[in-house]
């Protein structure tokens, strides 16, 4: 899909579908513009009630009169003046009611919209995010498409304003916009592609595709041999009970200033978890592909920040292993060295994410880095926790958690921060080994973190469990692309 910005008067735009927005008192300048070339005819269906005013109700007017449009698509704005939250909801609406609308082009005149708590740049960045994913579907292993008649795909999308002040800003507003959508379109895209499809050496085909023709990312990718000689037998522990060969993927982004300390995004990428020899219930276990949603996010982060052409070192890396039972999968009780030194004693091959992450993590020392960020579908304790609306933070660096914090507000795709504490590590102690891999039943999202806390004493480090948000079940079946602009928001703000 193309989006463009542009200046113009919007009665005169020739277009299959116009947007337009308008609050309680319909005294928006663009609006009433509008309605007047119609007849009042916009205005009449709004004061009787047509259009609801609630923050995203929408109204297609199939045919007018007086304009160029074909047709109009009315959008409330609610009965008091909006913020970003509020936004957040309009945008997504008028991006849903395109997608079913059936039409090749759409211009949005967004003047009419005024935030707040939030700039005009923001609200751009925003709708350009939401539009560019209006079109999103994932319809590859689908024989036979829906008996519908011929699906129009919405091509092109103009973010109308009416004057040319600040016309640049907008248009780099919108150029940041569509990327963090194309970047969610691809984690999206990862996410649902099947176990058997997505393998550790898919990642990593992604990866080298992803850096076709951006000079400034380089793919490389360590097998099980070379993470053996590194001495990452935690990592191996997972591995070895699949036939696939795990990979550690490293994207080496090079935008900013030789010599720079680059930001690190780390992401589970465990294609398919069968829990290991800890095998999970069969009920639901298909969703287990999503698994690597933590990979697909920096796989999806790192498409943004290419295309955007960011001047900032960034380090993608993903851990990608496939966790399965077999003759030679690690067995509750087994103890492995990481590549730290550090002994664990495996208690449950289900908590396997934070076995590879580990290595990992001693593995990212080596870039001197300025952050390391890991992404983790790590536990379902974070979704006891905090649901399916916010991610869980953990963090041994306060400025570092504020940031992701403050980037995840501004995003709208939100986190909140949970203790890392003594009390919490404790639970970690083993009769054998350095450490156990689970630390009980109580408090599981912190003390996996607690975990992994042990292998990043080198550096600022953040740990963001998505396990709650990386993906819904039921009738909504699908990648979300969760938290793909909270970590571009964080690049972002560090510029």
């Amino acid at each position: 899909m193309e989006i463009a910005v542009k200046s113009g008067n919007a009665i005169k735009q020739q277009t299959q579908c116009l947007v337009l927005f308008t609050g309680e008192a319909g005294n928006e300048p663009v609006f009433t513009g509008v309605d007047k070339e119609t007849g009042g005819a916009l205005s009449a269906l709004v004061k009787r009630g047509d259009l609801k005013q609630a923050a995203g109700q929408v109204l297609m007017v199939p045919s007018v009169t007086g304009i160029k449009a074909e047709r109009v698509l009315l959008v409330a704005l609610g009965k008091e003046q909006p913020k970003a939250a509020d936004a957040q909801k309009i945008f997504a609406a008028v991006a849903g009611a395109l997608k079913g609308a059936r039409v090749a082009d759409a211009a949005i005149a967004f003047d009419d919209i005024t935030l707040a708590d939030q700039d005009a740049d923001w609200l751009v960045q925003q709708l350009a995010r939401n539009v560019s994913l209006a079109a999103y579907k994932f319809d590859y292993y689908m024989s036979k498409k829906a008996d519908e008649p011929a699906l129009v795909e919405l091509g092109q999308v103009t973010l109308l304003q009416a004057g040319r002040k600040g016309l640049e800003a907008a248009k780099k507003a919108a150029a940041q916009g569509a990327a963090i959508g194309h970047g969610m379109a691809l984690a999206r895209d990862l996410g649902n592609q099947p176990g058997n499809v997505c393998t550790p050496k898919y990642l990593t085909a992604q990866a080298k595709e992803l850096a076709k023709g951006a000079a400034k990312l380089t793919v490389k990718a360590l097998g099980e041999k070379e993470m053996e000689k590194l001495g990452m037998f935690s990592f191996l522990s997972v591995s070895k009970g699949s036939t696939e060969e795990g990979q550690l993927i490293i994207m080496d982004y090079k935008g900013g200033k030789k010599g720079d300390k680059p930001l690190v995004l780390l992401g589970k990428g465990i294609t398919f978890d069968t829990g290991g020899i800890s095998l999970k219930p069969g009920a639901g276990m298909d969703e287990m592909k999503y698994d690597m949603c933590g990979a697909a996010s920096v796989l999806g982060a790192m498409k943004s920040i290419v295309e955007m052409g960011l001047p900032i070192n960034v380090i993608g890396m993903i851990a990608a292993a496939e966790n399965m039972p077999a003759g030679h999968a690690s067995k509750p009780g087994d103890i492995v060295t990481s590549m730290s030194g550090q002994t664990i004693e495996i208690l449950n091959t289900d908590a396997e994410g934070r076995l590879v992450l580990c290595d990992a993590l001693t593995y990212a020392e080596r870039f001197k880095p300025k952050a390391v960020v890991d992404i983790a579908t790590l536990t379902g304790a974070c979704i006891v926790a905090l649901g399916h609306h916010t991610s869980g933070l953990m963090s041994n660096n306060d400025e570092l958690a504020e940031s992701l914090l403050a980037a995840g507000i501004t995003a709208g795709d939100k986190a909140w921060r949970l203790p890392l504490a003594e009390e919490y590590d404790n639970q970690l102690k083993s009769n054998f080994a350095d450490m156990a891999n689970i630390g009980g039943p109580g408090a599981g999202t912190i003390t996996a973190g607690c975990f992994l806390a042990r292998y990043t004493k080198e550096y600022p480090w953040a740990h963001i469990d998505i396990a709650g948000t990386a993906w819904k079940s039921g009738a909504e079946k699908g990648a979300s692309g969760r938290p793909v602009p909270l970590l571009v928001q964080y690049v972002l703000n560090q510029l």
